[in-house]
């Protein structure tokens, strides 16, 4: 791949993976609520999860919407509602010790992380625009493969710098009024997220 290339596809990469998104502000509501540790796996599975999306799509699965379009409906539809139930969830949720107290709210596992990518409309933007964009029809597995691979080396740190905002507003968010606040707005910003999807024309 001609290193102009590359680099477009790094910054592209970098660009797409530190931006707000669902993921992202996922991952800070799970670092803000539960530490940093215990939201490694929600990143692990964040990273991994959409390299393998990356090389399934580039691999010919984007040519099922082709063939059947209602298949994105259906994905565009489980997406907004599967997304807006996760708005909820992050809306309600309170601190930890309080939710001990019942049955205790646990962050995404690497498995949740891993197959939310399939339902997480930026991912599919993401996936679909760098294998079309950037792999070399002359080296079309050698080029999905580096960019799999870009993507999980630039994925992975970008995710976690959102992860470790959560933690650094945890020190702010010691009264439960506002980690409330906290985890409402950024459930009403994950819902924002949709919007683009919802009145695409």
């Amino acid at each position: 791949m001609p290193t102009e290339i590359l680099l477009a596809l790094t910054a592209f990469a970098f660009v797409s993976s530190i931006t707000p998104g669902p993921n992202n502000l996922m991952l800070m509501a799970s670092g803000a609520n539960f530490g940093f540790v215990r939201t490694i796996p929600h990143m692990l599975g964040v990273a991994i999860g959409f390299t393998l999306m990356i090389v399934l799509v580039g691999a010919g699965l984007a040519q099922i919407f082709e063939l059947f379009p209602i298949a994105h409906t259906i994905l565009k539809v489980v997406s907004v509602v599967y997304l807006l139930w996760l708005a909820w969830k992050i809306a309600i949720s309170k601190p930890p010790d309080a939710e001990k107290v019942k049955a205790g709210a646990r962050p995404f596992s690497f498995i949740q992380a891993a197959l939310f990518q399939w339902v997480n409309p930026k991912a599919w933007t993401m996936a679909l625009t760098a294998v079309t964009a950037y792999t070399i029809p002359s080296q079309p597995i050698l080029s999905l493969l580096l960019i799999a691979g870009i993507f999980g080396l630039v994925n992975l740190p970008s995710v976690s710098s959102w992860a470790l905002m959560g933690v650094q507003l945890r020190r702010f968010l010691d009264d439960p009024l506002k980690l409330r606040i906290f985890n409402v707005t950024a459930a009403l910003i994950l819902a924002a997220t949709l919007y683009p999807i919802v009145f695409d024309r």
